[in-house]
C-alpha cells in the first residue's frame, strides 16, 4: 500500500453519503481527513483510484472506526488507519509492541493490516491480521516463519516506490497483541533492511479494495507501546 501525502492540507471529499450516524468525539469525511489524539494520528486517507465515499469516526485513538462504500471493481481505494511515530533506528529500540481487536465485515474485499514504515519510506512492513475477498499481497512468497507471536507466510516485492515485506497470518484473526520488534530484526536478518534502519511509523487500519452499499469497520481497541 502506497501513502500518498497530499500536496494541499484537507482537500474535501465529494461522493454521496448514505452514512449510518454516528455519536462520536471527532468525525470525518474528507478525503485526507485527519485527527491528533494522545500521541496518535488517526488518518481517513482515500488515495486510491475509482473510490466511492468514506467516513471516519473516533472516540480516541483506541476507539475508533470507518464506513466505507467503495465499488466493487480492482484496485485498492483507502486505507483508513491510526499511527504512532517511533523515530528510532531499530538497533536503539529494545521493545516495540502492539494490541488491537476489532469487528470487520464478512463482505466486499479488504485486508486489516499493520503498515510499519522506516523514516524515509524506502520500506514498508505488513503485518496482515485478517482479510476477506479478492485481494492479496505483492511480491512473491519467501517462507513461513514463526516470529512475534505468530506465524506468518511472508512475501516480497515492490511497488515502485518502495520495497514491500508483506507478513500473512496463518489463521486470521480479529483481536490479539503483536510483537513487532523481532519480525524487524529477523528482516534485518535476512538483510533485507539495515540493523541500523531507523523506524518511523507504526500503522494500524484497513486496506480497502471495495465495500459496495456501505460496510462498517470498527476499532473495538489499539495502542503501540516502544521502548
Amino acid at each position: 500500500m502506497r501513502i500518498l501525502t497530499p500536496v494541499v492540507a484537507l482537500v474535501a471529499f465529494i461522493g454521496v453519503s448514505t452514512s449510518p450516524a454516528h455519536a462520536a468525539t471527532w468525525s470525518t469525511d474528507q478525503q485526507w481527513g485527519q485527527w491528533n489524539n494522545g500521541g496518535y494520528t488517526l488518518y481517513n486517507n482515500i488515495w486510491g483510484g475509482g473510490a466511492g465515499y468514506q467516513s471516519m469516526w473516533a472516540n480516541s485513538y483506541s476507539n475508533w472506526g470507518v464506513w466505507a462504500n467503495h465499488p466493487n471493481t480492482g484496485g485498492i481505494k483507502s486505507y483508513p488507519n491510526a499511527k504512532r511515530v517511533v523515530n528510532r533506528n531499530l538497533n536503539q529500540i529494545s521493545a516495540l509492541t502492539s494490541s488491537f481487536n476489532v469487528t470487520v465485515p464478512s463482505a466486499g474485499a479488504y485486508n486489516t493490516a499493520y503498515d510499519i514504515w522506516d523514516t524515509d519510506y524506502d520500506h514498508e512492513i505488513m503485518l496482515w491480521m485478517n482479510w476477506h475477498g479478492a485481494v492479496g499481497p505483492l511480491g512473491s512468497y519467501q517462507t513461513r516463519v514463526s516470529v512475534g507471536g505468530h506465524t506468518w507466510d511472508v512475501y516480497r516485492g515492490s511497488n515502485g516506490h518502495n520495497n514491500v515485506y508483506s507478513f500473512l497470518r496463518t489463521g486470521d484473526t480479529s483481536a490479539g497483541t503483536v510483537d513487532i520488534l523481532p519480525i524487524l530484526r529477523w528482516i534485518a536478518g535476512r538483510g533485507w533492511i539495515s540493523s541500523s534502519e531507523p523506524i518511523g511509523d507504526v500503522q494500524f487500519g484497513y486496506e480497502i479494495t471495495s465495500s459496495a452499499g456501505g460496510l462498517d469497520f470498527r476499532t473495538n481497541q489499539f495502542s503501540v507501546n516502544y521502548q
